[in-house]
């Protein structure tokens, strides 16, 4: 069996693994192998082809980690607008309770509302920031 033949193989199961598992990683280890198996078409010797799909495998796996450290993390869905579409919208408080609640009509329900801290309770718009349970989190607008 051909030297190349072996490096598809290995990128063939290198991107099932990464199928099965949903580890991103593994697929730039699959882009190395590729590499390999490119640097076994055009004729070099193992250890050459050993040294690309290292070098490139690798390479792939810094950069890949790198970017997702530079990248922000997700905001937790309770107050993502991108999952939750209540964040953001405005609703009107008529009075507040004694114990720090108020209760709204919003979307035709009526809601329990909670102020979130460093906000005083007083009568009028809040903004939704965040949805715990059937609970809206507000804001003072």
């Amino acid at each position: 069996m051909d030297h190349s033949t072996l490096w598809w193989l290995m990128t063939g199961a290198a991107v099932v693994a990464e199928l099965l598992t949903g580890t991103f990683y593994l697929l730039m280890l699959a882009i190395g192998l590729a590499a390999g198996a490119i640097a076994a078409h055009l004729g070099f010797a193992m250890p050459t082809q050993l040294l690309v799909a290292a070098v490139v495998g690798g390479g792939a796996v810094v950069a890949c980690y790198l970017i997702r450290k530079r990248s922000p993390g997700a905001q937790p869905a309770a107050s993502n607008r991108d999952v939750n579409l209540d964040v953001g919208e405005t609703v009107q408080v008529d009075a507040w309770n004694p114990d720090g609640t108020a209760q709204v009509r919003y979307r035709g329900a009526q809601w329990t509302v909670l102020l979130r801290p460093g906000n005083a309770p007083s009568p009028g718009p809040y903004r939704v920031a965040e949805v715990v349970g059937s609970r809206l989190l507000v804001d003072k607008l």
